[in-house]
C-alpha cells in the first residue's frame, strides 16, 4: 500500500499548476515596439495617439498595434527594421516633449499579465538591447570646486578682518585657479597665511602687483585635480546604479570606459523610455536668496531693459513663465540633499518633495533662515539634457541647461536639516524628481555620446543556439534514463520536465533577465539534475536484491538516497550562492540560474517522482519492478 500522504499529492498538483501558468508566457514571442513617454507632465492622451498614427502614416510605416498602455503610448511593429525606423520618426514629429525608446512588447494574453505572469527579459546577447556610451564633463567637476574655494576664501577673509577687493577665477578653468586682489601687502601676507593653513589642497603665491591692487594666486594642487577628476567618475557609476535599481532594471551593465566615460547596457528592461530619461537626465534642486519683489515691477522693469543687478540673476516661474529676481548667491545645492520624498501636501493638496540636508547643508540653511525670516527664499530647478538633430546627416547632440524657479515663497520661520519643496506640476514630477535627489547628485555632468541599439539578429542566433542545446541535452538524458531504468526512468524524465517549467516559472516570477551564462546554467541543471534519481533507483534496485519486497524497496529507496542527495546539493548550493553574491554579470546570471535549478530539481527529483511512483504503483499488489 502506498504510503505517500493525500497533501503532499495535493501540494505536488498546485506547485505543477502554478508552475505551468507562470512559466507560460515565455511561449508568446514578444513584438518589436516604441514607447513614448511624456517629460514634465505632458500629456499622453489620443491626441498623441492621433498624431504618432499620422507621422506613421505619412512615412508609410505600418504598425501592429498603437496603444495606450498607462502613462505610456506603445506602437508595435513586424520587426526591428520598422521599429528603428518609426522611431526616428516618432522622434522628430514629437520634438523634446516625450521620450523616445525602443522596446520589446508581449503577446502573451492578458489574463497571464493580471495575475502577474511575465517571459523573462532577455539579455543583450539574446534579444538585443541599448547600449549607451557616456561622456563625463570631468571639468565641469573641477569649476565647481574652484567656485566653491572662491566662496570659502570670501567667507574667510571676512572673518579674519582681512581687506579685499575681490576674489575670482582666473585662467584656465580646468586649473581651479583664484586671483585674490587684497589692499595691502599686510592684507595679502596675512591672507596668504590663513589660506595655506586653512586648506592643505590649495597651493598660494604672490602675484604682481599694482598701486594698492596686491595679488594672490591660489590654485588647487595637482593631485588633488586628479583625485576629483577619478572621485567624479566613481561618483556617477554609483550614482547610475542607484537610478537603475530604483527603476528595478534586471542585470544592467554599468561600468568605466577610458578616462571619462561610462558604459551602461539595458537589456530586458520592462520601461525603457522611462530608464532612457532617468539616465539621461540631470535635475537638481539650487536654494537661492530671494529678492524683496512683491509686485514683480523689479523683475518686469529687468526684462524690459536687459539690466540685472550683478549680485541677482532673471529666472522665469515655471508654469506661468512670469519673470522673477533672484540671488546668485547658492544657499544649498542637490550635493547636500540626504534624502528626498515625494508626497501631497496636507494643507494645499499640491505635489511636494519632502528634503532632508546633510550635516554641512542643514547648517548652511539654518544660518540662512534664522537671518532671513520674513524674505523670500527662492528654489530653482537646474536639469541638464542633450538636444539631439541631424545635421548633413550627422547626429549633432548639444547641450541645453534649463533653470526655472518652481517655488519663491517667504521664509516662515527657521528650519535646517528637514522641510518640503512645493510648486511641482505633477505628482508624477514630484516624483521623478525625488527619485532623482534620493539616488545621488552626479558630481559632474555626463552626456549621452552615442546610443547603440544592438540587433537582434545576433540575438536570435544565440536563442536558437541556446534552445537547440536545451533539447539536445535534454533529449539525450530523457532517451538514457527511459532505456537503463524503464518505468522508473520515464518517471524520472517526467520529472525532469517539470524541473525545465518550474524552473522558467521561477526565474520569470522573480525577473531574472536570460542571458547564454543562464542557457548554460539551464543546461547544467538539467544534467546534474537526474543525478538524484540514479541514486534513487539505484538504492530501489539495491533494496530488490536484498530480498525486499516492491513496495518497501520504494520505500526504502527515498529514505536511504534522500541524505546523500541532500549532501550532493547543498554543496552544489554553496557554489551557485557563492556565484550568486560575489560575481557580477554573465557570472552572477549563471549562479543565480543554478542556484534556482538545484532547489527546483531537488523538489522535483524527489517529491514529484515520488508522488508519480505511489500514484502508479501505491494500490497494486507487485511481484517486481521495472527498474
Amino acid at each position: 500500500m502506498s504510503d505517500f500522504p493525500r497533501w503532499k499529492y495535493a501540494l505536488v498538483a498546485v506547485v505543477l499548476l502554478l508552475g505551468i501558468v507562470y512559466a507560460l508566457p515565455n511561449a508568446f514571442p514578444p513584438v518589436p515596439s516604441v514607447q513614448v513617454a511624456a517629460v514634465h507632465g505632458a500629456p499622453v492622451d489620443a491626441a498623441l495617439q492621433q498624431k504618432v498614427a499620422d507621422a506613421l502614416r505619412k512615412q508609410n510605416i505600418a504598425y501592429r498595434n498603437l496603444a495606450i498602455d498607462g502613462d505610456h503610448l506603445v506602437a508595435s511593429f513586424a520587426n526591428a527594421d520598422v521599429q528603428a525606423r518609426a522611431s526616428d520618426v516618432v522622434r522628430v514629429a514629437l520634438g523634446d516633449g516625450y521620450t523616445v525608446a525602443l522596446n520589446l512588447t508581449s503577446t502573451a494574453p492578458r489574463w497571464l499579465g493580471a495575475i502577474g505572469a511575465r517571459a523573462m527579459p532577455l539579455g543583450l546577447d539574446l534579444q538585443g538591447g541599448v547600449n549607451f556610451l557616456m561622456a563625463v564633463d570631468q571639468n565641469a567637476v573641477i569649476q565647481k570646486r574652484r567656485d566653491g574655494y572662491a566662496d570659502n576664501i570670501r567667507d574667510l577673509l571676512r572673518q579674519k578682518n582681512i581687506r579685499y577687493d575681490s576674489v575670482a577665477p582666473t585662467g584656465d578653468p580646468s586649473q581651479a585657479t583664484i586671483g585674490v586682489v587684497l589692499r595691502s601687502a599686510a592684507d595679502r601676507s596675512a591672507a596668504s597665511d590663513a589660506i595655506a593653513s586653512e586648506y592643505a589642497d590649495l597651493l598660494v603665491s604672490d602675484g604682481p602687483s599694482t598701486g594698492d591692487r596686491y595679488v594672490l594666486n591660489v590654485q588647487a594642487r595637482p593631485d588633488k585635480l586628479r583625485t576629483l577628476a577619478q572621485d567624479a567618475i566613481t561618483q556617477n557609476l554609483s550614482t547610475l546604479r542607484n537610478r537603475i535599481n530604483a527603476l528595478g532594471v534586471s542585470e544592467p551593465i554599468i561600468q568605466k570606459q577610458g578616462d571619462s566615460q561610462i558604459v551602461v547596457q539595458l537589456a530586458g528592461v520592462q520601461n525603457p523610455a522611462e530608464a532612457k530619461k532617468t539616465i539621461g537626465a540631470q535635475a537638481t534642486l539650487e536654494y537661492h536668496p530671494g529678492v524683496m519683489d512683491p509686485t514683480g515691477a523689479l523683475a518686469m522693469e529687468a526684462q524690459r531693459t536687459g539690466i540685472v543687478p550683478p549680485d541677482q540673476r532673471l529666472y522665469h516661474m515655471r508654469g506661468s513663465g512670469r519673470p522673477v529676481l533672484v540671488g546668485k548667491r547658492v544657499i544649498v545645492t542637490g550635493d547636500e540633499l540626504a534624502d528626498a520624498a515625494s508626497g501631497v501636501d496636507q494643507t494645499t493638496g499640491t505635489p511636494k518633495v519632502d528634503v532632508t540636508l546633510n550635516a554641512s547643508g542643514a547648517k548652511k540653511m539654518l544660518d540662512y533662515t534664522s537671518a532671513n525670516v520674513g524674505k523670500p527664499m527662492a528654489v530653482v530647478y537646474v536639469e541638464r539634457v542633450v538636444d539631439t538633430q541631424m545635421v548633413d546627416g550627422k547626429e549633432v547632440r548639444t547641450p541645453k541647461v534649463t533653470e526655472e524657479v518652481i517655488s519663491n515663497a517667504t521664509v516662515q520661520g527657521v528650519f535646517g536639516k528637514q522641510f518640503q519643496t512645493t510648486g511641482l506640476g505633477s505628482p508624477k514630477e514630484a516624483s521623478e524628481l525625488a527619485l532623482l535627489l534620493k539616488s545621488g547628485s552626479l558630481a559632474a555632468p555626463m552626456d549621452i555620446v552615442s546610443e547603440q541599439v544592438i540587433g537582434p539578429s545576433l540575438g536570435q542566433d544565440n536563442i536558437q543556439k541556446g534552445f537547440r542545446a536545451v533539447l539536445i541535452g535534454l533529449g539525450v538524458v530523457l532517451l538514457a534514463a527511459a532505456v537503463y531504468y524503464k518505468l522508473f526512468g520515464l518517471v524520472a524524465d517526467i520529472a525532469l520536465f517539470f524541473n525545465l517549467v518550474l524552473l522558467l516559472a521561477v526565474m520569470s516570477m522573480i525577473g531574472v533577465t536570460l542571458t547564454m551564462p543562464g542557457i548554460a546554467g539551464i543546461v547544467l541543471t538539467l544534467g546534474m539534475a537526474i543525478d538524484a534519481n540514479v541514486l534513487i533507483c539505484e538504492r530501489v534496485r539495491e533494496e530488490l536484491r536484498n530480498g525486499s519486497t516492491p513496495h518497501a524497496a520504494i520505500r526504502a529507496g527515498y529514505d536511504k538516497a534522500w541524505a546523500t542527495i541532500l549532501d550532493a546539493n547543498v554543496t552544489h548550493l554553496i557554489a551557485a550562492l557563492a556565484l550568486t553574491t560575489m560575481g557580477s554579470g554573465p557570472i552572477k546570471g549563471f549562479g543565480v540560474t543554478l542556484l534556482i535549478g538545484i532547489l527546483t530539481s531537488m523538489f522535483t527529483s524527489v517529491t514529484v517522482t515520488h508522488a508519480i511512483t505511489a500514484l502508479i504503483h501505491g494500490n497494486r499488489k507487485l511481484k517486481t519492478l521495472s527498474v
